[in-house]
């Protein structure tokens, strides 16, 4: 008997049937990973990640955790994981003269990284960021199915394609740093909760536990996740009798889910915690004044429990966050933000088909709790509110990224939303139909830069005056700058732009700093380079000028000049290019 060819096809077209919503979501985020690692392979490196690969590497390959410790290792990890393939050379210890754990010693490790690696600069840069395409494509597996379980397979289906579609998810989601790895802890963390809601089973607390710790191991600002699983256990204690249940046995869940989180925390460092060396002590002292004895001592008691590196960390955040970091919005400029600052950003970073959609689908999903008390949308509107609260008080106000964690919910509501009008009139579907159909357009108009795209609402002006930092400008566009003025025989260029100190001589143009010390004499060039970040001056350090420290006014204004001349090229909105006069 022959292959039935006929009946074959008609297997294949039920198991493609029945499977058609996972089908359409695995197509869509095929076709966004390729997307973002077409834009690899043609954008530089970030600035940050210009320290963020060496520390991939070290952490695995040398047990090295010092490097970067401010952030959790989870991206790096996952990025150093191609590098041990590559085998990149290490920095020599004849190179490294600062003592070990030092500012110095930490930079001297990165920047001798990447000098000793000129020749595999591009395969290094490329197989780093490939794990970073692959989480991305993970959380949209993970949104799929929490969205499913919420509110079925075309709500998922439509959550999945708005993600997909978001300029900052695709310009964040091919990058070594932690934001996307924040929005897949936060998101898996409640969706282990409403799963073990369910079922409450010893293997669901543990999943708690371990989801809770892929979250504060992504940044350290899922950290939120601590007290949200304590109140949560607490509530189910409080409850348990009239569940029928003993406080004992959930006590003894809560128990499993907290030594879960430490042991995924520990296994994240290999289990090694080390014993404060001097160069800490002196970052302690330096940076808690007032209190450097009790950090000294939290630290080493903490230590006991968690990685010394991950409670440096810790440490690191909380001085970062009371210090503040140089900011702009809506040319203003603060070190603190404002409580305002993420919804402006958000109104102006995402697409505007996005932007009614989420506003419509939170005022939607709002009401109808109010009215019927549905749990799946407190379920979602719940983590949205508890992050966006904590954002407002954020004194960091240097990227959009940072509001990625409340995105995910988002989307599950828009999708939420979408599904409920294609189940309505026509005129709902032909509404539904056309926001998608926007978005695909934005998502489309703005390849390759989604890094510093901006919706219709910021017109009138040029992007940085709206935005600073990693909204505008976060390095990657030296690429296309180095093969614009190769194209010209310029193998030089003055400049001031993020990541060109480092990035640029490796696409043969060497770069000379505009912000070099007071009395430098700089060699000639035809074109000067400026970064948005620069224009806007945010960015722009500290100096001496005249004999003197700059005020902040001086600061912000240093590139005042270049605002008001038009640039010869512009790199992807965020380099902007000028033939010098002279």
């Amino acid at each position: 008997m022959g292959f039935d060819w006929r009946r074959a096809a008609e297997s294949a077209r039920a198991w493609a049937s029945a499977r058609r919503a996972g089908l359409a979501c695995a197509a869509l985020l095929s076709v966004m990973s390729l997307q973002m690692l077409s834009v690899v392979a043609r954008k530089s490196i970030t600035v940050d990640e210009i320290v963020m690969i060496p520390a991939a590497y070290y952490h695995l390959a040398a047990g090295d955790f010092q490097l970067v410790h401010e952030h959790p290792p989870l991206s790096k990890i996952l990025a150093g994981v191609p590098l041990l393939f590559i085998q990149p050379a290490e920095a020599g210890p004849a190179k490294i003269r600062a003592p070990r754990g030092s500012p110095e010693a930490k930079w001297a490790m990165q920047e001798s990284f990447w000098e000793e690696n000129r020749a595999a600069f591009g395969a290094i840069c490329f197989w780093a960021r490939v794990p970073a395409v692959a989480l991305t494509a993970g959380l949209g597996v993970l949104l799929f199915a929490f969205a499913r379980g919420l509110f079925g397979a075309r709500a998922a289906v439509l959550a999945v394609a708005l993600y997909s579609l978001e300029p900052t998810v695709l310009a964040h989601g091919r990058v070594v740093q932690t934001d996307v790895p924040a929005a897949f802890g936060y998101l898996l963390t409640f969706f282990a909760l409403y799963r073990y809601a369910r079922s409450r089973t010893l293997r669901g607390a543990a999943f708690v536990g371990a989801a809770g710790g892929l979250a504060v191991l992504a940044k350290f600002s899922m950290l939120l996740v601590g007290p949200v699983l304590a109140a949560f256990f607490l509530w189910l204690i409080w409850r348990a009798p009239r569940e029928g249940k003993t406080r004992k046995a959930v006590a003894a869940h809560a128990a499993l889910a907290a030594a879960a989180l430490v042991v995924v925390v520990n296994a994240a460092y290999f289990f090694q915690s080390r014993a404060l060396g001097a160069a800490d002590a002196r970052w302690i002292a330096q940076s808690f004044p007032a209190s450097a004895g009790a950090v000294t001592a939290a630290v080493n008691i903490l230590s006991y429990l968690f990685p010394t590196d991950f409670v440096l960390g810790v440490f690191w955040q909380i001085w970062h966050n009371r210090e503040g970091h140089p900011a702009s919005l809506l040319g203003q400029y603060s070190p603190h933000g404002w409580w305002y600052y993420f919804p402006v950003a958000f109104s102006l970073k995402t697409t505007l088909p996005f932007l009614l959609l989420s506003l419509a689908s939170l005022a939607w999903a709002a009401a109808r709790w109010v009215k019927t008390k549905e749990p799946r949308l407190f379920v979602v509107l719940a983590p949205y509110a508890l992050y966006t609260a904590f954002v407002l008080l954020s004194g960091i106000a240097i990227g959009v990224r940072y509001y990625l964690p409340a995105y995910v919910f988002l989307f599950i509501l828009g999708g939420a939303l979408l599904d409920r009008l294609l189940a309505s009139r026509a005129p709902a579907v032909a509404l539904a139909f056309a926001l998608l159909c926007w978005a695909a357009v934005e998502a489309a108009r703005a390849y390759p830069d989604h890094m510093s795209y901006m919706n219709q609402l910021a017109r009138g002006r040029p992007r940085w005056w709206y935005l600073s930092d990693s909204n505008v400008e976060w390095g990657d566009d030296v690429r296309a700058l180095a093969e614009y003025l190769r194209a010209r025989g310029e193998t030089r260029v003055r400049g001031a732009f993020l990541a060109g100190f480092l990035t640029l001589s490796h696409y043969g143009v060497s770069y000379v700093d505009l912000l070099a010390p007071e009395g430098t004499e700089l060699p000639r060039a035809r074109y000067t380079a400026i970064g948005a970040s620069f224009l806007n001056g945010s960015t722009v350090p500290l100096r001496r000028t005249a004999g003197r420290l700059q005020t902040d006014e001086e600061r912000v204004n240093t590139f005042d000049a270049y605002r008001r001349r038009e640039p010869e090229a512009v790199f992807g909105g965020s380099i902007y290019l000028f033939r010098n006069e002279d």
